[in-house]
């Protein structure tokens, strides 16, 4: 028995599938089939049923699963100990970060991250919410960035910024300056697939329909940038997050129109799976994004009476 047989285990009873849980585990479906064939063989148990659809976890399975979860939380512990006890920032750290927010985010916090802990070893992934979450529920992952509130039992949140909602694009009504979100109702707003966070933060924060924008024509773009395309040359709007505006040219800037208080905003946070063996490394990254990205957020100056939190 070892290591990497128990969290092969926990990822197939987690996903019910072999070639799932192979891909989520980074190895041939064939070299997990046979781990865990010599794992059941060793014990002289059957873990799953392979003769169902979904694979069924046996009951002796359930007891084993339970006590390898165990098991594989007190190694993390062990293996993060000696650093906890020096008080250094080394190890690996394995992140998962949505892609509307990594895009703007992580070349901010990397390069003097990485400068300042050169004995840390980073592991990221740009994934949905929904994979991040279910790498952080099998170990996957140690801690993912997404926005929030999930308000999921079984993860801790813990803020980091919050960031302003911004219009891109030429307004119809060019009287407004500021806007309140429902002044932006009537405009042809172009948003991301359907089901991104960001698309349904907007929607909920602006009350606004769904609905296709040009009668022959089905777009659903996954990132700012093809939004911003689309507005230049289809005219529109679009909204885009404070970090994305920065990273603007300052001519399109210049197409940028705020709102006024209560702002409309979105809220980034870490998350992570309790309990959890990197407090010390979560804690560091925590405190680095904290650091680096809060001061240069306009929402600094804000109170919570002056923001309207995007909820998803």
């Amino acid at each position: 028995m070892n290591i990497q047989q128990l969290e092969y285990i926990l990822a197939l009873d987690k996903v019910k599938s072999f070639s799932k849980a192979a891909e989520a585990c980074f190895i041939t479906q064939a070299t997990l089939s046979t781990m865990i064939k010599r794992l059941e063989a060793e014990l002289d148990i059957t873990i799953f049923d392979r003769k169902t659809t979904p694979i069924i976890t046996t009951e002796c399975g359930l007891e084993l699963i339970e006590e390898a979860k165990k098991a594989l939380f007190h190694i993390n512990n062990l293996k993060q100990m000696p650093s906890k006890l020096k008080g250094k920032i080394e190890g690996e750290l394995h992140i998962g970060v949505i892609p509307t927010v990594a895009s703007n985010l992580l070349h901010r916090l990397i390069p003097n991250y990485l400068d300042k802990h050169k004995k840390l070893k980073i592991s990221i992934q740009e994934l949905t919410t929904q994979n991040i979450v279910e790498k952080l529920k099998t170990g996957l992952l140690d801690v993912g960035i997404v926005s929030t509130p999930l308000k999921l039992d079984d993860l801790e949140e813990e803020i980091l910024y919050y960031e302003k909602l911004l219009v891109y694009g030429k307004l119809n009504q060019e009287k407004f300056k500021f806007l309140k979100p429902k002044d932006i109702s009537s405009e042809k707003i172009w948003l991301m697939e359907e089901g991104n966070c960001i698309t349904d933060q907007v929607i909920n924060v602006c009350a606004l329909k769904n609905k296709p924008l040009i009668s022959n024509l089905n777009f659903q773009p996954n990132s700012f940038d093809s939004l911003i395309n689309m507005v230049d040359n289809l005219n529109g709007i679009t909204l885009i997050p404070e970090l994305y505006y920065l990273d603007l040219s300052n001519k399109k800037k210049e197409m940028v129109t705020d709102f006024v208080s209560p702002f409309p905003v979105r809220e980034i946070s870490l998350v992570f799976h309790r309990p959890y063996a990197k407090s010390r490394l979560i804690e560091s990254l925590k405190n680095e994004i904290i650091d680096n990205i809060k001061p240069i957020l306009e929402t600094r100056n804000l109170k919570n009476s002056e923001m309207i939190i995007a909820k998803m």
